[in-house]
């Protein structure tokens, strides 16, 4: 599934041909995603020009007069602009008709996806639960060591909780506690304060790295000009059971925590 970094890229990708055009139409090829998508949708979009997109936690927001186009990936989809003479691809479910003459498509494969409606003034329930963005002043240490008080859990199962913070999914958890020295194992409440510390400063590293190299592609996942993204050459732990830790040669271990392979070195995580 598209996380954080990968969902970021893509609505940087998307905000210099998107924001600013007018839709000129909307097809719907195949309603039946993740939720039907709402014939509202279409009645709200056409006509409309597009005063910006934005990101929260995974889900992206394209902003038009009234509200917005509530938009997630799911596990395989993507967005990417078209010429009005390309071919449609299988699994082009949707696709916006920019003024300007792309097509913004979206294809997905798995039809995890959705593409929903926010009126203005109003928080989806899909967004109302959710906790701090990552790179915001309202995550930090304090929070994490706060909230984590008296939980059994693991930490990595913590960290990954979106009402704790959002966007940090399996494969960036895996590498922020790897730099942070934490066993996922762990007990979240068993974190010192200033271990937590440590890893509030290193899951924002960890993002803004992957952010900066495009995302991470594992299997389905390619920014909107159709190229992969490159972080997946960065990853310390993640999917490297039995290959030496980069900074000890340990040999890096599996273990399934909340039914979510993780990977960690016995080593350096304590």
């Amino acid at each position: 599934m598209p996380e954080l970094p990968e969902v970021e890229t893509t609505r940087r990708g998307l905000e210099p041909h998107l924001v600013g055009a007018r839709i000129a139409a909307f097809d719907v090829r195949e309603a039946r995603l993740r939720w039907p998508v709402p014939a509202e949708l279409v009645e709200r979009l056409v006509g409309q020009r597009v005063s910006a997109i934005r990101r929260r936690s995974k889900y992206l927001l394209i902003d038009v007069d009234g509200g917005s186009a509530l938009v997630h990936l799911g596990m395989s989809g993507s967005l990417r602009f078209d010429a009005q003479t390309d071919p449609r691809r299988t699994h082009d479910h949707l696709q916006l008709h920019l003024e300007t003459g792309l097509l913004l498509r979206y294809n997905d494969p798995r039809r995890f996806g959705c593409w929903l409606w926010q009126p203005a003034g109003e928080t989806h329930p899909l967004l109302s639960r959710l906790g701090p963005e990552p790179f915001s002043e309202d995550f930090d240490a304090n929070r994490l060591w706060r909230l984590s008080r008296g939980r059994q859990s693991a930490v990595k199962n913590f960290l990954m909780d979106p009402a704790i913070v959002v966007g940090v999914g399996n494969i960036y958890a895996s590498e922020a506690l790897f730099r942070a020295g934490i066993d996922p194992r762990r007990a979240a409440g068993r974190v010192a304060l200033a271990r937590y510390q440590r890893l509030a400063e290193v899951v924002r590293t960890v993002l803004g790295e992957a952010i900066d190299q495009g995302g991470t592609t594992l299997r389905d996942f390619l920014r909107p000009q159709g190229t992969p993204g490159y972080f997946a050459q960065s990853l310390n732990v993640y999917d490297r059971a039995g290959a030496a830790c980069r900074r000890c040669a340990t040999p890096i271990r599996r273990v399934v925590l909340g039914q979510r392979a993780s990977f960690y070195c016995p080593q350096c995580q304590r």
